[in-house]
């Protein structure tokens, strides 16, 4: 089987708006992807933990920063034939002061880890889905701002561009998907559904693609 690596923050992990519970297998989207790729003989790495972001130290709470980890998750995960990246949510956190082109930078880095890893993986870079208004509301999350909604708004754009500057493949989560009403921040299991359809769209392309490659090559290696 070959592997999707798919590395995340609390919505890759799957949890459960409102709640300190996972969603189930069968339910979170990297599992309904999963059994989406099992035909084509991919299977899907979940790498998915709560708090992290793409570049910054949280100072409560560590082993969050992206960059120091991804290089390991790579090398313990090995071959790796895809991975898809989706962080900049807790990026967005008032005490980070980031705006979006510098949590674009931090996301640039890991795909940057990636292709120097291994130029042949193929990087799918995924903006995330946008803070719901009033996330940081009593009984909410105090962590974020107005500011961070805005902020989160503005990833699809920058990340579109970091895909492009790296010849990654980009998908805008917000596109299928948006933040449950009952914590403004994470989806609900439609939302995994919904996001799952779109993710599954865009591997399967990568997959096609890289098969007919592959048969263009030994066609040519034959002739």
């Amino acid at each position: 089987m070959k592997n999707i690596l798919c590395f995340g923050d609390s919505n890759t992990y799957g949890l459960v708006p409102g709640l300190k519970d996972r969603y189930e297998w069968g339910v979170r989207w990297t599992s309904l992807l999963d059994k989406r790729v099992r035909k084509l003989g991919y299977r899907v790495v979940e790498e998915g933990l709560c708090g992290r972001t793409s570049a910054f130290e949280d100072a409560t709470r560590k082993g969050r920063k992206g960059i120091e980890w991804l290089p390991v998750l790579l090398e313990a995960h090995s071959p790796v034939d895809v991975v898809v990246i989706m962080l900049g949510t807790n990026d967005c956190k008032t005490y980070f002061h980031a705006d979006a082109a510098a949590i674009a930078s931090g996301v640039e880095t890991l795909v940057r880890i990636v292709k120097e890893f291994d130029p042949q993986i193929e990087v799918v870079v995924v903006s995330p889905i946008a803070l719901g208004e009033g996330v940081w509301e009593e009984g909410f999350d105090p962590e974020f701002d107005e500011r961070s909604v805005e902020v989160s708004k503005e990833l699809p754009e920058v990340y579109r561009e970091v895909a492009s500057k790296w010849n990654a493949h980009f998908l805008a989560a917000s596109d299928y998907a948006g933040p449950s009403e009952t914590d403004r921040e994470h989806m609900d299991a439609d939302g995994h559904w919904d996001f799952a359809g779109g993710i599954g769209n865009k591997i399967e392309q990568i997959i096609w693609q890289r098969e007919k490659n592959t048969f263009a090559k030994n066609l040519l290696s034959v002739s």
